[in-house]
């Protein structure tokens, strides 16, 4: 690689390329010094003079990502040295460059990293095609060159997931990954990387970034190059080393791409290589340059000041003197043109503008909406601070979530000028779409910011009464004022992308009849004032204020009729919160550490003390990574990463529900038996010795019941009291079942029993309460109260082996009288067969008699002597079923013959 950039880059070449460099950097400094003495004035004059537009109500967060860090995984990147690929662990900062190890041991270690990415100008790719076209386009070779690029490609990709990031000057970088679900995460997190990146220049700068934008914008007029450009990414030493590259470049290409020897996939890699080595030369070049024409200007700021100050009033009556003169020349033709070429685009540019980011900034009104509506859900189970803080480490970071706000980027992503980009001489709608997303973030971050501040305030005066309501409060207040600043950020950035279509037009198409005009009004400046009013500036103003009329009329049209929920500018909210801007002062809230988190930092902090860690790396611990991935089981993951999915609110288990006694009621229908299964099988005892309660198997899953232990523990003493009376009135009631088949009793003392729905209407079912089948049976006991108590006297055995036949289960609605096939259901047979029957009553023998009063002393008597025995032996109850059932027969038969 490196044989190959020396010998095309020689030294002549090199020589060439820092005098193109120098060239450039030349002219633009003058234009800077100029720009920059008129920004400086600008800045003085709107601090003096005051205005702006409407107030915003949300709160602004000014070190958003304060100890953050954005992403960090594992993916195989292609290494050009040899040409193989390669496993790389990449973290992702706050400053959104991209870091990269050999492995996450590298990256623990605090290791230096392999590289660093600054994604500035670059383009997330996601297939080979789409590489390989951008590829050709910048070495174009001979004809028929695309149709052998199938056949000879400039690299294979290892996996059918590419993530390449494409620049058009510096180093390309490819990496791969091994799932779909991977290769959208991953994309999501570049691009937010890119978006990031690109917006280098801040907007708190009155001074430089105003001067620095009309440089460079004056600079390609000269050149012949109007409109947008796609370039103009990245920190000023990028933006001018694009600059410089956009016309070194081809004559470059021209001198070096026919000397390139081999195939076209070995000459398009090695155009790469020379490329990104010209870019690197080009940027160090201009950067050194760029901070002594910076160092120049701020050193003479303060001597610029205050001529401005001493002066304001003669410079801006001077300033409309001449702006009156170059108006009544300009304006005629400019309003010609509005007139022709500009006034019936308007209305449609603006339609294609506001339909995509309307739709943009109502998906993040929605996400954040859904986002505290789950919160206030969770708060519903279990309604501490604790949980708050917990929702909230999540949500305060929401803005900065590349994956959770992919789909608002993703409505902006749709804009489209096809048609007009021709005429207007837009080379992309990609700078207003990257803009718009920019300001969807923001606005997320304030409207999350300001919910955070209002919250906090509420939790402090108010405590944990009502979290729900509060929650509703904090958010309907947010999400008002939302609405006001969504409506207000909107209006301007359509005002701002019209002008950056119209004016370049308008420039392109009045230059060459006023520009020869414009050298003769410098004479009617002062000397002194020279510095502070240009004509070239004057000239775009005037074009400006003609244009800008019809675009404040179409965008107040819009709101007017409440399009795309636009407010009029006559409807300003007042301050409703006067204290809620003091709120803003505040540092962001440490949510963790406020309500449950400061006690394990302390513990980390002291160990980083303990093993003499400095302060970077204590901070490196502590901070806190954005986007946190997991790994889905099953799928397949680089070693020691996880990288696969990335939890949303959706995925956040609801609570569990508890009991009456506090137990968990488990949704366990899938362990139901199916049609025809045995259900003597012992059904699984639960970890507080509550059994499962069996129900009838319909068409859905039904949860089943959960006994608990204590209520099993109360229906035992209660059985055991009564024990007696039940075997005694059991004699004369129809056949009992097999001794075999009753259900088997557990190690808490509580029956698995199978409930039957009494409703289902299929098979009429015949129902006997104990009011109807009392006469029957008072008149067999009165023939029988003679047999009885000979019974009771000649079989005591066979009455304690009764009582100990079943544990006693939970207490039975004591109006109901099992038939005699219930029993049978509930031990053995299929759900379906038993669907006629009611409810088994919970019996200790299986049988339920009306209470009499003729056989209440002997039930006594036969109470005392069987109900201790269940307790005693109990593992004997299924040796004694056997014989019992045999008794209990041969007494039945007895009692059908009398």
């Amino acid at each position: 690689m490196g044989d190959v950039v020396s010998s095309h880059l020689d030294e002549s070449k090199r020589e060439m390329i820092s005098a193109h460099t120098m060239e450039v950097m030349k002219e633009f400094s003058r234009l800077y010094e100029q720009q920059y003495a008129v920004a400086l004035f600008n800045s003085v004059r709107f601090d003096i003079e005051g205005g702006g537009g409407p107030q915003s109500q949300l709160l602004h967060r000014k070190i958003p990502l304060e100890n953050k860090s954005i992403f960090s995984g594992s993916l195989f990147q292609y290494l050009e040295e040899n040409k193989k690929w390669r496993n790389r662990f990449l973290f992702i900062p706050d400053t959104y460059t991209i870091n990269y190890y050999d492995n996450k041991s590298s990256h623990d270690k605090h290791l230096q990293p392999k590289g660093t990415i600054n994604c500035a100008g670059y383009k997330v790719l996601t297939s080979m095609d789409q590489y390989m076209e951008l590829i050709s386009n910048s070495l174009p070779g001979e004809e028929g060159v695309k149709a052998k690029l199938g056949s000879s490609p400039l690299l294979k990709c290892a996996t059918q997931f590419p993530l390449i990031l494409f620049h058009p000057y510096a180093r390309h970088y490819c990496f791969c990954v091994v799932t779909e679900k991977e290769q959208q995460k991953w994309q999501a997190v570049f691009q937010d990387c890119v978006r990031h990146s690109n917006d280098g220049l801040s907007e708190e700068d009155k001074v430089q970034t105003p001067a620095f934008t009309d440089a460079v914008r004056l600079y390609r007029q000269a050149q012949g190059q109007y409109g947008t450009w796609d370039m103009m990414c990245g920190v000023p030493s990028q933006i001018l080393s694009n600059l410089v590259m956009e016309s070194l470049l081809p004559k470059l290409r021209d001198l070096i791409s026919p000397r390139l020897k081999g195939k076209l996939h070995e000459r398009q890699r090695n155009w790469m290589l020379i490329s990104d080595a010209v870019y690197s030369l080009v940027q160090d070049q201009c950067q050194a340059q760029y901070e002594a024409l910076l160092k120049k200007c701020e050193g003479a700021r303060s001597s610029l000041e205050a001529s401005i100050r001493t002066d304001m009033d003669q410079i801006i009556t001077s300033k409309e003197h001449v702006t009156n003169k170059i108006r009544a020349v300009v304006l005629p033709k400019a309003e010609k043109l509005l007139k022709v070429s500009i006034q019936p685009y308007i209305s449609s540019i603006l339609d294609a503008l506001m339909e995509p980011t309307s739709r943009g900034f109502f998906e993040v009104r929605d996400l954040f909406f859904r986002e505290l509506v789950d919160m206030s859900k969770n708060t519903l189970n279990e309604g501490t601070k604790e949980t708050i803080a917990q929702h909230m480490e999540k949500i305060s970071m929401l803005a900065f979530h590349p994956v959770k706000m992919q789909s608002c980027y993703e409505k902006v992503e749709q804009l489209s000028l096809e048609g007009l980009q021709q005429r207007f001489d837009v080379s992309s709608p990609s700078v207003f779409v990257q803009r718009a997303q920019i300001l969807m973030r923001e606005q997320m971050d304030d409207a999350v910011y300001t919910f955070e501040q209002i919250l906090h305030q509420s939790l402090e005066a108010q405590g944990t009464e009502e979290l729900c309501k509060t929650i509703q409060r904090c958010q309907d207040r947010v999400i008002k004022k939302f609405d006001y600043d969504s409506s207000t950020v909107r209006k301007r950035f359509f005002r701002e992308a019209l002008l950056q279509i119209f004016i370049p037009y308008m420039l392109k198409q009045l230059g060459p009849a006023c520009g020869s005009e414009l050298p003769r009004f410098r004479e009617l400046i002062f000397e002194d004032f020279s510095r502070f009013i240009l004509v070239e500036n004057i000239f775009e103003e005037v074009v400006l204020h003609s244009v800008m009329k019809d675009i404040m009329m179409a965008v107040k049209e819009a709101a007017v009729q409440r399009r795309h929920n636009l407010f009029r500018d006559s409807i300003v909210l007042g301050n409703s919160d006067p204290s809620l801007h003091l709120l803003e002062e505040k540092p962001s809230i440490d949510w963790a550490g406020e309500y449950g988190g400061a006690q394990e930092e302390e513990v980390d902090d002291a160990e980083a003390n303990a093993e003499g860690e400095d302060g970077d790396s204590q901070k490196r611990k502590r901070m806190k990574q954005v986007v946190s991935m997991i790994q889905v089981e099953g799928s397949p993951v680089l070693p020691s990463e996880s990288c696969i999915e990335v939890p949303g609110v959706n995925n956040i288990p609801e609570e569990e529900e508890e009991g009456e006694n506090g137990d968990v009621e488990e949704n366990v229908g899938d362990k139901v038996p199916p049609a025809g299964s045995k259900t003597s099988e012992e059904p699984p005892e639960l970890s507080n010795g509550s059994v499962l309660m069996e129900e009838k198997p319909e068409d859905k899953e039904v949860p089943l019941k959960v006994e608990t232990a204590t209520e099993s523990a109360s229906v035992l003493q209660e059985e055991k009291d009564g024990a007696g009376e039940e075997c005694s009135d059991a004699q004369p009631s129809p056949p009992r079942p097999k001794a075999s088949e009753n259900p088997p009793d557990l190690s808490n003392g509580s029956v698995a029993t199978e409930e039957v729905k009494p409703e289902d209407k299929e098979v009429p079912q015949k129902e006997e309460t104990a009011t109807e089948s009392a006469p029957v049976e008072e008149e067999e006991e009165e023939e029988e109260e003679e047999e009885k108590k000979g019974k009771a006297e000649e079989e005591p055995q066979s009455n304690q082996e009764v009582s100990e036949e079943v544990l006693p289960p939970p207490p039975p609605p004591p109006s109901e009288e099992i038939s005699p096939g219930a029993t049978e259901m509930a031990s053995g047979s299929p759900p379906e067969e038993t669907s006629d029957f009611p409810p088994p009553p919970h019996d200790d023998s299986g049988f339920q008699s009306p209470s009499s009063e003729g056989g209440e002393a002997e039930e006594e008597e036969v109470a005392s002597t069987a109900a201790p025995q269940p307790a005693e032996n109990p593992p004997q109850l299924k040796e004694e079923s056997v014989s019992t059932g045999a008794e209990t027969k041969a007494s039945d038969s007895q009692t059908r013959d009398q």
